[in-house]
């Protein structure tokens, strides 16, 4: 790509509307525009950015056994009617009336639309345990709407539900959904601790949500120090497997890790002072096992074998896609603008051509982007007729975690610059040599 051709809509003064960090970065760096509030157009900076997101979260989901569907923004509101919760959200819940007078609303999750369509063609154990997932836009209207995509009206989900047999089963899949979450924030490489919460209007007896640690988190949370040590890594991991899921559940859960609502500072005291952690967290995700709630409400029972009709036992389990963009930038940034992590990034390096239209530049620059799109490498090529230290201020803003800088001067010596984003070190070599370093970063990252 190249930004001569590219919508890219930089704005160089600091928007008045953004409090936080990740709003005025994404605003600045033309990835979002509001349209209303709470309610953003996703230019193609940002919309790529969240394509990467939903990709990754789509391909742990499935790592994990979970199917992918697609459930729609509207519902009916006979369902919520149905299961008792139409008025859990009260305003929150954008309703209205279609032409025939039929009471619709815009889905804040769909637990009650995923019952109806189990209990439409599941009758046996025999065709349990079942996952289905989807990733949607929701809407909840927000008395007030602050934070850009943190906290908006509009925004993208990964919402999932369980369907087991049993409480034992269910528990599994609430273990199985945390260790893909674990996996799927260190691959966006997030630092997300899984800390019990308060189920809200979901309901249910466990619930666990995933929390980065930022300064502008809205909730307060208490851990011991010693779960920010945790990795999975390259952890093989088999998801049939109900020991080794518990494990890993135990493992990540065992270290004192509240929220606000279920802060016990009882129990946080028993953990050694130098450990005890008060800090602010961006909620990600969140998992519920809510056993027979929705079932026995609306009947989507099965039979268990034995001549019986029981409710199955469930579970949702939610990701903010649209949110883990200013999570990801609000624990990723300096005072330039963006820094992403290469698991996520839009472009893996941008090429700056100091001088655009010097034959030699121009070519050192074609070959550059030819060879590290041989490597499968994704290039944003600033061939802009611009001064350098607007090309420079682009590249810092929008946070491409490498940069390849070319010019007359460093060619005559045979060297490029190339430059980490992250640290801001930068070293001259061959460009062939820069373009090997690159790829070799990049190699292995899913």
């Amino acid at each position: 790509m190249r930004l001569s051709r590219y919508f890219l809509p930089v704005l160089k003064e600091t928007p008045r509307e953004a409090q936080i960090v990740s709003h005025r970065y994404m605003l600045q760096a033309g990835m979002i525009k509001q349209a209303t509030a709470g309610i953003y157009s996703w230019l193609p900076l940002g919309f790529k950015v969240l394509r990467k997101l939903e990709n990754i979260v789509h391909e742990e989901q499935q790592r994990a056994g979970h199917l992918p569907m697609l459930m729609p923004t509207l519902q009916p509101g006979e369902l919520w009617e149905e299961s008792g919760r139409d008025n859990s959200y009260g305003p929150e819940m954008l309703r209205v009336v279609d032409r025939h007078g039929r009471k619709m609303l815009y889905g804040p999750t769909n637990e009650e639309m995923i019952t109806d369509i189990f209990r439409s063609h599941v009758t046996s154990y025999k065709e349990l345990p079942l996952t289905l997932y989807h990733i949607q836009w929701k809407f909840r209207d927000e008395v007030r709407p602050r934070f850009g995509v943190m906290r908006g009206r509009e925004f993208f989900m990964k919402d999932g539900y369980n369907f087991d047999l049993t409480k034992e089963d269910a528990l599994h899949a609430y273990n199985r959904h945390l260790v893909s979450y674990l996996r799927t924030y260190e691959r966006m490489g997030l630092k997300a601790i899984p800390m019990r919460a308060d189920s809200g209007p979901i309901g249910g007896e466990d619930t666990h949500e995933f929390l980065v640690l930022a300064e502008t988190g809205e909730s307060e949370v208490f851990y011991d120090s010693i779960v920010t040590d945790l990795h999975l890594g390259d952890r093989e991991v088999d998801y049939d497997n109900v020991e080794e899921c518990q494990a890993i559940f135990d493992e990540w859960t065992a270290p004192y890790a509240r929220t606000d609502e279920t802060h016990d500072a009882a129990i946080f005291d028993a953990v050694p002072e130098d450990r005890r952690k008060v800090a602010r967290g961006i909620e990600v995700g969140q998992i519920f096992y809510f056993g027979t709630k929705y079932s026995e409400t609306m009947g989507a029972h099965v039979d268990d074998g034995k001549g019986n009709k029981v409710p199955v036992h469930m579970g949702s389990h939610g990701i903010g896609v649209s949110r883990l963009l200013g999570a990801i930038i609000e624990a990723n940034h300096d005072d330039k603008g963006i820094i992403w992590p290469e698991g996520v990034t839009p472009y893996h390096c941008g090429i700056v051509n100091l001088k655009q239209g010097d034959a030699e530049a121009d070519a050192a620059c074609e070959s550059l982007y030819t060879a590290l799109t041989g490597f499968d490498l994704e290039p944003l090529y600033d061939d802009r007729q611009e001064r350098a230290g607007a090309k420079f201020g682009t590249m810092d803003m929008i946070g491409l975690p490498w940069r390849i800088t070319v010019g007359p001067r460093g060619l005559k010596n045979g060297v490029v610059e190339l430059t980490r984003r992250r640290t801001g070190e930068s070293i001259e070599l061959p460009p062939e040599e820069a373009v090997a370093r690159v790829a070799a970063v990049y190699e292995g990252i899913a």
